[in-house]
């Protein structure tokens, strides 16, 4: 079950929220507990038993690293590296075997058998980082073992941030889970505002882009023209970012309905100009993730220039697995980590003295290469890709050309605009007219007219992919 479903949206959501409000606080938990497992096993059935086991083990894993929280003595030390291990082995083994066999097959010295059988189960690597910040910060004592089991399987399998994220930390929602979280109007009111605005980016804007760029992707490459390939790209970029933005807004919106605030994950990264500025926009959850657990673990920028840059490598050497079993996942995180070391070698600074749009040059260039690796299939489909973007070829452009209806021109409209930094001019024109930052009775029409369009075209269109099941 998705967000943008109309099963979700007009029988789960509603059901959920009327049995939510209609309960005692006491209640409140194990039931959106119960509803959260119950919307995981819709879609992955059985699957959900790996859902308890993950909270089982992160809840005995805190007990026990709890007992000497904050000593970090070697016991301690014992159980955390024991817990994390049955983290990891649960995503590598999930996520990473078949990758692994099939991997060592290619190098030809021996064999070994595929295991068919294994399915990935949606969203695993995002429940997994959970349970593992979880157990970290009680080692490092910065906050106390959940000892209400429920509470804790709230926690991870919470539905809102469940399959598409954001990596919501223990440590920032521990108190809204033990809190009375009443009813709040304002509180709920924005929440719908930022449900509808999630869901109008994934329904009007990435949906349809989407189309356009799998029309390039799945082409043969070889006869494409250089027009096409760029267009494609591009036309991916925009569909990862509504696509992925709205779910984070989608989420947020929904704790909000729940009483519960997640931090946010995207900042506009396409008005970024340098890879570095780029991952403190995109994915925000994620990449703070790996600099608090794994960079600033491994020493950060604290032991020396090369330690610095191997550190840099081997973090987004991790963050191209963590998106999927696959050499371009991984190529795809060596490719950012390698500009982010050119950049740390003098090319920031190298930036900062050239005119702004050098800038967004160099990094919509260098984003939209990587995206080629994220978006194709295989390593050789991502190479020939982009020897045709970059050789600028003629081929075969009308391909694309066909899509470009005035529906098509007003969406690719909008994803550019609101890709920019169009909210800042926004909130200085509500400052000036100081117009206070809620929802009010006079925007009502205007985000229940955004609703209805977006329920028009999921009644009208059957494309509507969910991108990240290999996440």
């Amino acid at each position: 079950m998705v967000f943008s479903s109309l099963v979700f949206l007009f029988i789960f959501l509603p059901a959920v929220l009327i049995g939510y409000y209609s309960l005692r606080f006491k209640y409140r938990n194990l039931f959106l507990t119960v509803a959260s497992l119950f919307f995981y096993a819709w879609g992955e059935q059985e699957l959900v038993m790996l859902m308890l086991f993950s909270i089982a083990v992160n809840y005995l894993g805190g007990l026990k690293i709890g007992e000497s929280s904050g000593t970090r003595c070697t016991k301690t030390k014992i159980w955390l590296f024991f817990f994390i291990g049955i983290n990891v082995l649960l995503l590598g083994y999930f996520k990473y075997t078949n990758f692994f066999i099939e991997s060592v097959n290619e190098l030809g010295l021996f064999r070994l058998s595929s295991l068919n059988e294994i399915v990935l189960p949606i969203g695993i690597s995002f429940f997994t980082f959970q349970g593992m910040s979880y157990l970290i910060d009680i080692y490092f004592g910065k906050v106390k073992p959940q000892r209400n089991l429920t509470n804790l399987a709230l926690y991870i399998s919470m539905f809102p941030q469940l399959i598409a994220g954001p990596i919501v930390r223990y440590i920032d929602v521990s108190k809204q889970i033990e809190s009375s979280r009443y009813f709040s109007i304002t509180h709920f009111q924005e929440g719908i505002r930022r449900f509808i605005i999630g869901l109008f980016k994934k329904v009007i804007i990435a949906n349809p882009i989407g189309l356009v760029a799998d029309a390039a992707f799945n082409a043969d490459s070889g006869s494409l023209g250089w027009i096409a390939l760029w267009l494609g790209a591009i036309f991916y970029a925009f569909q990862i970012y509504f696509d992925f933005s709205g779910y984070s807004d989608m989420a947020i919106g929904l704790g909000k309905m729940f009483g519960f605030d997640f931090l946010e994950n995207f900042n506009l990264p396409y008005i970024s100009r340098s890879i570095k500025e780029f991952w403190r926009r995109w994915h925000i959850s994620l990449s703070t993730w790996f600099r608090d657990y794994l960079y600033i673990p491994l020493g950060g920028n604290r032991k020396g220039v090369f330690r610095t840059y191997a550190n840099l490598i081997i973090v987004f050497f991790i963050t191209g697995m963590w998106h999927g079993a696959s050499w371009n996942f991984i190529i795809w995180g060596l490719f950012h980590g390698f500009f982010l070391v050119l950049e740390r070698l003098g090319l920031d600074k190298f930036l900062e003295r050239l005119p702004r749009i050098i800038g967004y040059f160099y990094t919509w260039t260098v984003v939209l290469a990587g995206w080629v690796f994220f978006r194709a299939e295989t390593l050789h489909e991502a190479t020939a890709y982009l020897e045709g973007m970059f050789s600028f070829r003629a081929g075969n452009n009308a391909i694309l050309y066909q899509y470009f209806t005035p529906y098509f021109i007003f969406v690719l409209f909008l994803a550019i605009v609101l890709s920019s930094n169009i909210r800042h001019y926004i909130e200085k024109w509500k400052m000036s007219l100081n117009y206070p930052d809620k929802i009010t009775p006079l925007f009502y029409p205007f985000y229940l007219f955004l609703l209805f369009c977006c329920l028009l075209e999921l009644a009208e269109s059957n494309y509507n992919p969910f991108i990240y099941f290999r996440f």
